[in-house]
C-alpha cells in the first residue's frame, strides 16, 4: 500500500507543478481542496443513504466533537505544509523540489524516535547519512541551474514544508493507532476541514494580489485532488496496521521522487537529468537502507 501511494504521489507532484507554474497559488490550493471535499461529501452522503454501501469505506460514522477537533488540527498542519510546498514548487524545477521533499524520512525518524519511542536500527541511521549526502548533491546541481540553496527562499519554503509534513506524518499515526480512527474517517473529515483552512490565503490573494498574480484554471487542478485521495487512502490504510512504523511507511512513499524526476525531465524539459537521476538513486538507496533496517 505504501508503494502504491508512492507512485500516485509522483503523478500528484506533476499535477501540482502543472497547476502552479506561472499561476496564483492560493486559488489553486483552494480549488484542489474543494474538489477533494466535494468528492468526499458525495461519498459521505451515499454511504449514509444507499443501503448497499453500508459497511463500505464511505460509510462514515458520526464522530465526537473532540475527535473532529483533533482532525481539524491535522488539517491545519497540512494546510501550512501545502501552502509552503506549493509556493516553493512554483519557483523550483520539479526535479529539484521533489527530492527536497523526499528528505522527509530524516525528520520523520527524528520525530518518531523522540515522541513515539521508536528506535531506528544502525542501518537506518546509515541510511540517514546517505540521504543527507544525496541532499547536498542536489544542492550542487541546483547551483548549476542558478539555485543557491542557502539563499533561495523557495528552497527554504520547501524545507519548512517538509518539516511540517513530518509533524503531520507523526500525528497520523497518533490519530489512527491511539485515537482509533479508521483511514476513511480521517481522510474524509480531514479533506473537508481543509477547505476553511485554505480560505484565509485565498482571501488575501483576492484582496491584495489577484491583479498582480492572476489565476488560470487548468485541467490538472482536479487531478491533484483525485490522485491525492487515492494515494492518501493507500497511505492511511498502511498506517492502520498496528505493526506499521512511521519510520518505514514514510520512506517507502518517497519512491515517488523517481516518478517526479522522470516527468520533470521528460515532460517539463528540465535540465541536468542524468546528474539528478544519479543523485535520486543515491537518495533511494538511503531510503532503502532506512526501510531495510526497520
Amino acid at each position: 500500500m505504501s508503494l502504491c501511494s508512492a507512485i500516485l504521489l509522483g503523478l500528484y507532484d506533476a499535477a501540482k507543478k502543472h497547476s502552479v507554474r506561472d499561476n496564483a497559488v492560493p486559488p489553486v490550493l483552494l480549488a484542489a481542496v474543494v474538489c477533494a471535499a466535494i468528492l468526499w461529501c458525495i461519498g459521505l452522503f451515499a454511504g449514509r443513504t444507499i443501503p448497499v454501501l453500508s459497511g463500505t469505506f464511505v460509510d462514515i460514522a458520526p464522530l465526537s466533537w473532540s475527535t473532529h477537533f483533533a482532525i481539524a488540527c491535522k488539517s491545519a498542519i497540512v494546510a501550512a505544509s501545502w501552502t509552503l510546498a506549493y509556493f516553493a514548487l512554483r519557483e523550483l524545477p520539479l526535479s529539484i523540489a521533489a527530492p527536497l521533499r523526499a528528505t522527509g524520512p530524516i525528520w520523520t525518524i527524528a520525530l518518531a524516535t523522540t515522541f513515539l519511542g521508536e528506535r531506528p536500527a544502525p542501518l537506518q541511521w546509515l541510511g540517514v547519512l546517505v540521504v543527507l549526502a544525496a541532499f547536498f548533491r542536489f544542492s550542487t546541481i541546483g547551483k548549476w541551474e542558478g539555485i543557491e540553496f542557502r539563499r533561495s527562499r523557495a528552497v527554504g519554503w520547501m524545507i519548512a514544508a517538509t518539516l511540517v509534513g513530518a509533524l503531520s506524518g507523526l500525528y497520523d499515526k497518533i490519530l489512527l493507532q491511539r485515537v482509533g480512527l479508521r483511514a476513511a474517517e480521517l481522510q474524509c473529515w480531514f479533506s473537508i476541514d481543509l477547505v476553511p483552512m485554505m480560505l484565509p490565503g485565498w482571501w488575501y490573494w483576492w484582496r491584495y494580489d489577484r491583479v498582480k498574480r492572476p489565476f488560470a484554471w487548468r485541467r490538472s487542478i482536479p487531478l491533484i485532488a483525485i490522485l491525492l485521495l487515492i494515494a492518501d487512502y493507500a497511505y492511511f490504510t498502511a498506517l492502520e496496521d498496528p505493526a506499521a512504523m512511521v519510520a518505514l511507511v514514510s520512506p517507502i512513499r518517497r519512491v515517488a521522487v523517481m516518478v517526479s524526476l522522470g516527468i520533470g525531465w521528460w515532460h517539463f524539459g528540465e535540465a541536468n537529468g542524468r546528474a539528478k537521476l544519479l543523485a535520486a538513486m543515491a537518495l533511494l538507496v538511503g531510503i532503502g537502507m532506512i526501510a531495510a533496517g526497520a
